[in-house]
């Protein structure tokens, strides 16, 4: 269990580090500034390279929604949950702690958003609470569907960290205009707790809607495209 949480640890502190050290220090240049595109690739540029690394030892969940959904799916037992849960929030407050070191070198700055999730005035878009809460639980959903579809044993061998990442990119594309694009309540803890915003207290919302839309998608993929839909089943095969 202690590689484990290590590599849950590290692969979280990753994940917080790359995706919101991308917003933070890459993303605001006029000139350099990778913009909205470059952030959601460094989102999914490491959940693809962490999966790979350290993948083999924990499951390469790097999100509590993520841990949730799996156990739901009957992927991994119960008892990890929790522990997992702590690995992840943790990591991604370590993460957000060194990301703000390293910012702060700079001079005149100032933390603003640093890189949080929000709804009303703290989106980027200006989008409502229930767009927010909408948009959050639709895309883990579809995020849960992919990580069990891509790791199922009917799925090509290899090749799940890709389309993972590759996920994980698709989303952050689609809802950062809308909430800064969460579906990972360690990534949003690890970030609010130094914004000079009121993140902190959106963060409800940061927790709820990605643990619901995880559990919705594991339900969808464990009662209606596994036992019904999947090629392991039409060809007599047990699934994962």
């Amino acid at each position: 269990m202690v590689r484990k949480l290590g590599a849950e640890f590290f692969g979280t502190f990753w994940l917080v580090f790359g995706g919101c050290g991308a917003a933070v220090l890459a993303a605001g240049f006029p000139e350099l500034g990778i913009g909205f595109a470059g952030v959601a690739l460094a989102f999914g540029l490491t959940v693809l390279t962490m999966a790979y690394a350290v993948g083999g030892i924990s499951g390469g969940h790097f999100n509590p929604a993520v841990t949730l959904g799996l156990a739901l799916a009957g992927r991994v037992p119960w008892s990890d949950v929790v522990p997992y849960w702590i690995a992840q929030v943790v990591a991604g407050i370590v993460a957000g702690a060194t990301l703000l070191a390293i910012a702060s070198g700079q001079a005149g700055f100032e933390a603003g958003g640093f890189a949080t999730n929000g709804f009303g005035d703290l989106s980027p878009g200006g989008y409502s609470m229930q767009a927010a809460l909408l948009i959050e639980i639709i895309l883990t959903a579809g995020f849960l569907v992919v990580i069990l579809g891509s790791t199922s044993k009917v799925a090509p061998a290899g090749f799940a960290p890709l389309a993972i990442g590759l996920a994980l990119t698709l989303i952050h594309l689609i809802s950062i205009p809308v909430t800064n694009t969460s579906v990972n309540p360690a990534r949003s803890t690890g970030v609010a707790l130094f914004a000079d915003t009121a993140a902190t207290g959106q963060l409800w919302l940061f927790w709820l809607a990605p643990l619901a839309g995880a559990a919705l998608g594991a339900l969808i993929w464990r009662f209606l495209l596994m036992p019904g839909e999947s090629l392991g089943h039409l060809a007599g095969k047990p699934e994962a």
